[in-house]
């Protein structure tokens, strides 16, 4: 019996690590044999959304916070882009790349732990609430300050850059780009999971005043908690921009940041890869809603997909894979 079980764990490992390997392949690939609007619409426009879905997975699912305001901080990123970097627009400085890229990640990691700082102080709903306000708020400021962020119109213009003569403007360097920062942030996601952090800010989420107890400063821990997640989605928010060629307030208004919220419950908070598989089930729905029903009634569409999905499966798409698993295996 022992020898049985202890072979359990190295079989499901193994099985994992085939997986991986085989969606990996399948993913570097896919660009090849995909036309353009496959690989950029909904390929990489995936993984972006799959990245900034994964910072609200990152804060809910190891640190229990629901956080409204990750589409700010990516939108702060992608406004720090226009406002710093390299486009037509008279309004911008002008900067290379490389340094408007960290300017926009810096100022957007430093806005990320502002709101972490202000939300650590509330629980449950009042977190939820605080943060949309934060996002609520965001909205309105760039949309009424035209000096800096140029009000309704916002930013267009905006183009990827040339790395080492390569246009990532084009579909297939586009693609593995985001591929690339999608396989970076789901990583760094479930290495931050399994680290000393990531056990000590799982044990805050379910008895903060025993980790207090033992020594735990939790305010620090999850406000670095936000300040990481902030990091990653401020990847998405770079990636976004240089997707749309634009941002304005519509980009991060409050439908944008529900959308968010419903690819990362749909996927699973409970599973890094779920971010990611919400926002394909996402983004198919949304190119192709219109052949099911009219474009005026996809929110409709999403919300019937979100309700079903909630009621018959908490813990999103991947905990009803799980449970039909189980089910599988039992006698």
């Amino acid at each position: 019996m022992v020898g049985r079980s202890a072979q359990i764990p190295t079989v499901n490992s193994q099985a994992v690590g085939v997986s991986y390997i085989l969606l990996g392949a399948f993913l570097l690939i896919y660009p090849w044999f995909a036309s353009p609007f496959w690989t950029v619409q909904i390929g990489a426009q995936s993984f972006i959304l799959g990245v900034i879905a994964l910072s609200l997975t990152l804060l809910a699912g190891y640190g229990g916070m629901v956080s409204l305001a990750q589409l700010s901080v990516a939108g702060c990123a992608g406004y720090m882009v226009a406002i710093w970097g390299f486009n037509d627009a008279k309004m911008s400085l002008g900067w290379p790349w490389i340094p408007t890229v960290f300017m926009a990640v810096l100022i957007a990691v430093i806005f990320g732990t502002l709101i972490g700082a202000v939300s650590v102080r509330t629980e449950g709903i009042y977190t939820i609430m605080i943060t949309l306000a934060i996002s609520v708020g965001f909205h309105y400021f760039v949309r009424q300050n035209y000096p800096i962020f140029n009000g309704w119109n916002g930013f267009a213009g905006l183009k990827p850059p040339v790395i080492a003569g390569v246009n990532m403007r084009d579909p297939i360097p586009f693609y593995y780009l985001s591929l690339g920062a999608a396989a970076i942030a789901y990583a760094a996601s479930v290495y931050l999971g399994r680290s000393t952090f990531g056990l000590s800010l799982q044990g805050i989420r379910d008895n903060d005043r025993r980790m207090r107890a033992l020594g735990f400063n939790v305010t620090a821990h999850r406000i670095l908690a936000y300040s990481i997640a902030a990091l990653i989605a401020s990847l998405g928010g770079v990636l976004i921009v240089w997707l749309n060629g634009r941002i304005d307030p519509a980009s991060v208004g409050v439908g944008a940041t529900i959308d968010i919220l419903v690819i990362a419950v749909v996927g699973g908070l409970g599973h890094p890869i779920g971010a990611f598989v919400g926002a394909v089930l996402f983004i198919l729905l949304e190119n192709f809603a219109v052949d099911l029903i009219d474009r005026e009634r996809f929110n409709l569409l999403i919300g019937a997909v979100f309700l079903a999905i909630v009621l018959f499966s908490p813990d999103g798409i991947l905990g009803l894979w799980q449970k039909i698993k189980k089910a599988m295996i039992r006698p």
